[in-house]
């Protein structure tokens, strides 16, 4: 992790159609905002609550909740898509909550904590699986499949210690789990790669969702 780690952006979620799975609305089309926004731990999955105030999600089947209260990813990761997609990626593209420079989110590991500015601490709990809205967002064939190949999924955040968020604030790792399961690897496991599976459960901070889905495939 860089020294300089910090936030580049906060991006909050505007409601629009979801023609891609059949939902009234979806909240993929987040957007910087300026000044600080408060973030909290928005209770069990749902609900459609999310950690951000001002936002929130509709699949309340598959998003939402604790275990998925902030999304964040690198603008490192962005700037390598941009490239690839040759089209401009601004922050929040991804639907990220949270678009960081000088941090390793793929690399970070399951449990580890965050310090962000002042107050704020959150820690990582899973990564982000794509779906058929992030395809159709992105209005890229195929979308699902190479996102997953490349196993840059981004990280999901628990909220540990509530408070307020803004651009600029610094990053700080503040605590990291003695285990070696960083974000991509449950990403891989459960993907493409299933020989991963057994070593997850090292990771005590996973969803307990992602436990049994481990504990289920290494039975068969």
């Amino acid at each position: 992790m860089d020294a300089h780690a910090r936030l580049l952006s906060v991006n909050v979620g505007r409601p629009r159609p979801n023609p891609w799975k059949g939902l009234h609305a979806t909240g993929i089309d987040k957007h910087p905002v300026d000044g600080p926004v408060a973030v909290a731990a928005p209770g069990p999955k749902g609900t459609g609550a999310v950690g951000l105030a001002g936002d929130r999600v509709y699949d309340v089947k598959h998003h939402g909740g604790d275990d998925q209260a902030v999304y964040a990813y690198a603008r490192e990761d962005l700037d390598g898509w941009q490239a690839e997609l040759g089209r401009e990626l601004g922050n929040g593209s991804f639907g990220e909550n949270l678009t960081t420079v000088g941090l390793d989110v793929n690399g970070a590991l399951i449990g580890e904590r965050w310090r962000i500015g002042p107050d704020v601490v959150l820690e990582v709990s899973c990564a982000r699986m794509p779906c058929g809205t992030f395809q159709g967002w992105l209005d890229r064939e195929g979308w699902i499949r190479r996102f997953t190949e490349a196993a840059l999924p981004g990280a999901y955040l628990r909220v540990v210690t509530p408070g307020e968020l803004r651009a600029g604030d610094a990053v700080e790792v503040v605590h990291r789990p003695d285990h070696d399961v960083t974000v991509a690897r449950p990403f891989r496991a459960v993907t493409t790669e299933p020989q991963l599976l057994p070593g997850l459960l090292a990771a005590e901070a996973l969803p307990e969702e992602i436990k049994e889905l481990v504990r289920r495939r290494t039975r068969a």
